[in-house]
This record gives C-alpha cells, structure tokens and sequence, in this order.
C-alpha cells in the first residue's frame, strides 16, 4: 500500500438520473478515525452504509465529508394505458345500458392517480443510495491520490534527514575507539600526577580493573549498533507504507532512546555537538510523521 498522509483534499460531482450530487472530503491528522458528515435530508439514513464505503479507504484521521444534492427533473412515473383502456371499456359499457351517450374526456383521465405509476419509495432510495456511494468512491479516489502525493513529498524529506543522520551515526562509530582510548590516557595520567605527588605508584593491576569497569561505561557499541539498525527500518517503513505513522513515531522515539545514550556516555565536543544534532532531526521527524496514515 502506497504511504498516505492523513491530510487531503478530494471532491466529486456528476449531473445525471435526476439530480446533481457533489462530493467535498477534507482531512486532517488524528490518532484515531473520526468521520464528520454533513448530509442532505435525503441520505441521512445512509450514514452508516457511507461509512463502510469510507473504512476501505482510511484508517485514520479526522475526516469532514459533505454531500449536496440538487434535483434536475421529477421523479420518474409512467401511464398505465391497459388499465385505462379497460376504464375505458367499462365507462362505455355502463353508459350503454342505461342508454346515455358516452364522450371521453381525457384530461380527466390523465388525472386518475391510479392510471400513474413510480417505483416505490424503498426502490427510489436504494436506486439513490447506488449512485450516491458510487459517487462518494470515486471523491474517497481522488481525496487518496492528494494524500499521495502530500504522503510522498514528506518521504522525500524524511529520507534526506534519515541519510544525514546515517552520517553522523558513521562518524560517532569512527570516532568512538579513539575517544575511548583517550579518556583512558587521561585517566592514567591524573592518577600518576596524583600518586605521584602522594610519594606512591600506580598499582597497574588495579587500574586494568578500573579501566575494565570504565570501559564498559563508556562503551556505545551497542548503542550505535541498535541506532543504525533503526535508520535502516525507518527507510523500510516509508517503502511499505502500511500502518506507517504509528510504526515511524515508534521506531523514532527508540531512536532517540539511543541517541541520548550515546551522549550520556561518550564525554566528547564534536560527539556531543552531533547528539544535539541527531535529536533535533529525530524530533522534526517526529512532527512530519504525525501527518502520516
């Protein structure tokens, strides 16, 4: 299923059977479906088979369909010539027997209501309710092909923050060794001038011990290991498209889990910079897949 956004535009309107019906939907992100309809007095009892139209072709979102109705022509009704005829026939016949002349008068008779007849009122609005949801389909297509393209528009953003933050995930990898390795210079050197001035030396079993503990503090392997595995599922996702909004917010938020941990651990200026950086994007992404179905 292509990526859909939740926000869009679509309408439909045809001029044929009687009257002209006209289509507006119009949508906005939500966490949960919501339909607002505004419909003519005729097709308010068809809401809920409307709605069913409508669930095959969104799952989220709060969604404003409105629905107007002009009549063109009368409802359709034909003459029933056999029954007058046969009127007719008998009118004649009576007439004759009590020996009185007969004359037709056919305005008369075209206003018999019984020589005049339609469908039923039941058939007159299932014969509506067909051509109504035929025509709030084909607005559900054209309001799907606008979420589309807003859908695609920020697949393209999303994906060019992704790559960058791919970069400085590579970078954080690169550096991390050689900062590790730094800090522990340092420390070796701190307790040196300390022991030092303190007329003792470095016990260097015991320092391996500290450096062991030390080491798995600032260790971020996983972490990076963990944060490149969710950039790469963050690009799959905007490939599937299904259920997308919710699995990108998710996938984001442990992201940013990672990210931060990251920080917190390698005590660096340029790692730090690029930490504050990678939450930034990770949080414009989050606001940009609000918007996504």
């Amino acid at each position: 299923m292509p990526l859909r956004s939740m926000t869009g535009f679509g309408r439909f309107q045809q001029d044929g059977g009687g009257f002209v019906q006209i289509w507006e939907i119009r949508s906005v992100n939500g966490r949960f479906l919501d339909l607002k309809w505004r419909l003519p007095p005729q097709a308010r009892t068809m809401e809920a088979r409307f709605e069913k139209i409508v669930r095959r072709f969104a799952s989220r979102g709060r969604v404003d369909i409105a629905l107007n109705v002009q009549r063109t022509a009368q409802a359709r009704a034909s003459f029933d010539a056999a029954q007058a005829g046969s009127m007719l026939d008998a009118l004649r016949s009576f007439a004759s027997s009590r020996g009185d002349m007969f004359t037709v008068d056919y305005m008369s008779l075209l206003s018999v209501p019984p020589l005049w007849t339609s469908a039923s009122e039941a058939e007159e609005e299932e014969g509506l309710f067909d051509r109504l949801s035929q025509g709030l389909e084909q607005a559900l297509q054209d309001w799907n092909e606008s979420r589309v393209t807003e859908a695609a528009s920020l697949a393209r953003d999303l994906e060019e923050r992704f790559a960058r933050m791919s970069e400085w995930v590579a970078f954080i990898e690169e550096q991390a060794p050689g900062i590790k390795a730094a800090r522990f210079e340092q420390i070796r050197e701190r307790l040196t001038d300390m022991l030092k001035n303190a007329g003792s030396e470095l016990d260097e079993s015991r320092f391996l011990q500290e450096v062991v503990i030390l080491a798995d503090k600032l260790d971020v392997t996983e972490e990076l290991t963990r944060l490149r595995s969710h950039l790469l599922r963050l690009g799959a996702l905007l490939a599937d498209g299904t259920d997308a909004g919710r699995k990108l917010d998710f996938t984001l938020q442990e992201c940013f889990r990672e990210i931060n941990t990251c920080g917190n651990k390698v005590q660096d200026v340029q790692v730090s910079r690029l930490v504050v950086e990678c939450k930034n994007e990770l949080e414009k992404c989050r606001e940009q897949v609000q918007n996504l179905e």
